[in-house]
């Protein structure tokens, strides 16, 4: 009998899809499992987090922390060397703080006059300042002048005469009146304006003929109630308001005062206390 003949076998070129298959079945499951570990370890984690931070602040551990590695909790301290952090110093969005006004040639006075007005300072009857325009000694007006009135009143020679000692050399001098917020309507002043110019002139006599101090450095400015040191809502702040400010200029400012006049009044009427708005006013 004849033997069958055999096929010869052809090659399968498609064997290496069984392994692509397989392949890719892996590789999704794997994915799978990777998503829904992740899932559950970001919960636990967040269960980590908040249960170190809970025991670092009872614990007191985190401010001891922050001032290390990088500032402290309140977000100020020193922060580390690098200067990150949120205490951490940053000399670069901070604004540079306003230089001291630069009055070499007015520090003999202020001395002199701080020693001298010792007891009006204490008893609040006048203040002494350095600005950048130059000394500023400020009379309040309740040990100046009678109410409603722009009388100097005799008591106050002594304390305007140590002042006058400092008065006699070149530097121009402002006398500058202020009131409070109340208006004032009398026979003689109509308005806050002519009473701060009326008592500011009133100083500029005294000055002139019991102290001799010469006119031509004398000048007269009433700002009402434009430029106010306290707030007008308090008793305390009105009386500080009221007052007769005596400038000595500086030898900067002297030579361009009229010039410079605008500028430093809005710039002190900005800063000045803004008036708070009554609660029991009706709105309207």
């Amino acid at each position: 009998m004849a033997r069958k003949k055999k096929h010869e076998g052809h090659a399968n070129h498609e064997r290496w899809l069984v392994s692509y298959a397989d392949f890719i079945t892996l590789l999704f499951a794997f994915f799978v499992v990777m998503f829904a570990s992740s899932q559950t370890d970001k919960a636990k984690a967040r269960a980590i987090s908040d249960s170190v931070t809970e025991a670092l602040d009872k614990g007191g551990v985190k401010a001891a922390v922050h001032e290390v590695l990088g500032g402290t909790v309140d977000d100020k301290g020193q922060g580390n060397a690098q200067m990150k952090g949120p205490g951490g110093s940053q000399p670069k969005n901070e604004p540079n703080p306003p230089p001291p006004p630069n009055n070499k040639e007015l520090l003999p006075k202020l001395t002199y006059l701080t020693e001298a007005l010792k007891d009006e300072i204490k008893a609040g009857k006048l203040e002494i300042k350095q600005e950048e325009r130059g000394l500023v000694i400020s009379m309040k007006d309740a040990a100046l002048f009678p109410s409603g009135d722009d009388t100097v009143d005799p008591q106050n020679y002594p304390a305007i005469a140590k002042i006058a000692e400092t008065l006699h050399d070149p530097l121009p001098i402002r006398l500058e009146g202020h009131t409070d917020s109340r208006p004032i309507h009398t026979e003689r002043f109509r308005s806050n304006w002519e009473l701060s110019s009326a008592r500011a002139i009133a100083m500029l006599d005294v000055l002139n003929t019991r102290f001799h101090i010469p006119r031509d450095r004398l000048a007269v400015v009433g700002y009402a109630d434009t430029i106010p040191i306290a707030s007008n809502d308090t008793e305390e702040g009105r009386a500080r308001n009221r007052r007769v400010d005596l400038v000595i200029l500086n030898q900067r400012v002297a030579p361009n005062a009229a010039a410079a006049e605008p500028a430093q009044v809005a710039r002190r009427q900005a800063e000045a206390p803004k008036p708070q708005p009554d609660p029991s006013a009706p709105k309207k």
